[in-house]
């Protein structure tokens, strides 16, 4: 039996290659819009950050998201980030 492959990607913050259902992806859309991509399907740029509120908070400190996205991210998109990792 051949085993399905399991896709990988690079969070921003540790660098680490984990498997996309341990990423959480936040995405600038062609319109502007910051949102938090839970499906992993929404079109635009983005980016992988780890299910952590260590992580999180790293992220909000060196403003790397920011940096990533090309944008200036709201509070608020933190906030729903924070809501979605504390599920």
């Amino acid at each position: 039996m051949k085993n399905k492959k399991i896709p990988l990607r690079t969070c921003i913050v540790t660098k680490e290659n984990l498997p996309k259902s341990e990423l959480l992806r936040i995405v600038r859309t062609p319109d502007g819009d910051i949102e938090v991509d839970e499906t992993g399907k929404l079109n635009g740029r983005g980016a992988y950050i780890k299910k952590d509120l260590g992580v999180l908070e790293s992220l909000q400190r060196s403003k790397l998201l920011e940096k990533k996205l090309e944008c200036k991210i709201p509070d608020g998109v933190y906030e729903q980030i924070k809501n979605i990792i504390e599920k």
